[in-house]
């Protein structure tokens, strides 16, 4: 009886290994952080609201503007903002930024499997998560950089929206988090190896 429980405890301790505690709070941290940005962005897009100017109000979705007598009115239609190619640009914006996020899901599913179902693919599933994360912050980058060339003309430090820092914020988050992945599967040991002392 005790070999048969021998055998399936070497059994247990081949299908999961030990991790230190210092790697497994690391990978934690990233995934709650990556957790955090894919919110973060999330909100953002749907919000839309991204940039004050004046009285008017330019976000992703609508173009709104606001007087003492009206209020504020808001139109999908952007070529009401009389920016050229806005309505056209916003399109890709938006597009890349929901892209993004979509990336970001992915890439945050991988690494938390990766943490979930320790096996022998655990590490290329935390890569693959980490390399996501990172095309996440390609795409959200760019939403970003869009909006901001499409309204260079409008655009002030002061006039930006919360909305446009939370993305903002998100798209460093995805970035950070996908080279700290990466960093972190490069200088540890496979889970499965001895490691020597």
């Amino acid at each position: 009886m005790t070999a048969i429980a021998v055998q399936a405890q070497r059994l247990l301790a081949q299908r999961r290994p030990q991790r230190p505690f210092l790697e497994s709070f690391i990978r934690a941290l990233i995934i709650v952080c990556a957790a955090l940005a894919l919110v973060l962005s999330s909100v953002s897009i749907c919000d839309g609201h991204w940039l004050l100017a004046e009285d008017r109000l330019f976000g992703l979705w609508h173009f709104c503007t606001s007087s003492n007598q009206t209020g504020t009115h808001c139109l999908r239609d952007l070529s009401w903002a009389q920016v050229p190619g806005l309505a056209v640009g916003m399109v890709l914006a938006r597009s890349v930024g929901a892209l993004a996020v979509v990336a970001a899901i992915l890439g945050l599913e991988l690494l938390m499997v990766s943490q979930v179902c320790e096996d022998l693919h655990s590490r290329r599933k935390w890569a693959m998560g980490s390399v996501v994360l990172l095309i996440s912050f390609v795409l959200s980058s760019g939403g970003l950089l869009s909006f901001v060339i499409l309204l260079w003309n409008h655009v002030t430090l002061t006039g930006f929206t919360l909305m446009f820092w939370c993305e903002f914020t998100a798209s460093f988050l995805f970035f950070l988090n996908a080279i700290s992945g990466l960093h972190i599967n490069s200088i540890t040991q496979p889970w499965g190896q001895p490691r020597k002392f």
